[in-house]
């Protein structure tokens, strides 16, 4: 992955997740920029939040968690976002996303599109382009030669067609789990059991370099430059899954940035999804002592 700069652009949803537990901040452009942070990247959020308390104190957690806020905008009329999280027996996360919130409306600024020219890796995902204001600033943040890297991320019934293959034709590299793939083959009529072929299809379709299958429990699959690269995953034991994916994907971009193999690049993402998912919501402390005994196992 050959990028121009040290700089990494996070675009999207910044939030509050309500989970049974009591609410933690989340959204998966900011739990993805809170990881690169903490494993010492140079990472920037840009989003908007309500002008109210929910805004002021996700503002406040992210200082606080050494993340500059200079791109999240403030909306005087839209209220912060939060989502109710359910979670089922195996603990596993369904969420309720209520609309329209703050960053439904992330404004095109001059210092915002000097940002994106300056970046050399840009994250975004699906979920904050499902109204016109936020899609509309994304699609021309994304005209610049920046690595371009989407996150899938589904949340019905904002996991329509049309937006989401917009953005793929802007974008390098993709990651999405294994129900998210399956529905792409559906939307083309594309019918077998052979995962790896399916992905293969999947990199030509969309003309991407880089394609990245979360499997959960299972662990994930990489596709890079035509080869294939498995890992089995780490077991731990879950208390939620909430964020486990946006760790994920931290991993492999640290550790691809770090010039790692794709084989341990990709083991060292499964280890930090592990980690999260056996910890309370989506950004724990970050403790790579810990990560490094996960991938001991």
């Amino acid at each position: 992955m050959n990028i121009k700069s040290n700089e990494i652009l996070c675009i999207g949803e910044v939030l509050w997740d309500r989970l049974p537990t009591g609410a933690k901040p989340g959204g998966a452009p900011m739990n993805v920029a809170l990881h690169l942070s903490a494993i010492g990247l140079n990472v920037t959020v840009a989003s908007s939040i309500g002008n109210d308390n929910a805004g002021a104190e996700l503002k406040h957690f992210l200082e606080n968690s050494g993340v500059a806020t200079n791109y999240i905008q403030t909306d005087e009329k839209l209220q912060t976002s939060e989502v109710l999280v359910h979670l089922d027996e195996n603990n596993n996360a369904s969420y309720e996303i209520c609309e329209p919130v703050a960053w439904d409306n992330i404004r095109l600024t001059n210092t915002l599109e000097e940002k994106a020219k300056r970046a050399g890796l840009m994250i975004y995902g699906s979920l904050a382009s499902r109204n016109q204001e936020t899609r509309n600033t994304l699609l021309t943040l994304l005209e610049n030669d920046a690595v371009k890297l989407i996150d899938v991320n589904f949340r019905k019934p904002y996991d329509k067609q049309d937006v989401v293959e917009l953005l793929l034709e802007k974008t390098d590299i993709v990651k999405l789990n294994d129900d998210e793939l399956l529905v792409f083959a559906r939307w083309h009529n594309k019918i077998t059991d052979n995962e790896k072929e399916l992905v293969k299809w999947f990199a030509s379709k969309y003309n991407v370099q880089m394609v990245c299958v979360t499997k959960g429990e299972k662990g994930a699959l990489l596709y890079n430059e035509g080869e294939f690269y498995e890992h089995p995953g780490f077991k731990v034991n879950a208390v939620d899954t909430v964020g486990a994916g946006d760790a994920f994907l931290a991993g492999i971009v640290a550790a691809l940035l770090q010039k790692k193999q794709p084989e341990d690049a990709l083991a060292f993402a499964c280890a930090t999804g592990a980690f999260v998912a056996s910890k309370a919501g989506a950004t724990p402390k970050y403790d790579m002592n810990e990560i490094k005994r996960i991938m001991e196992q």
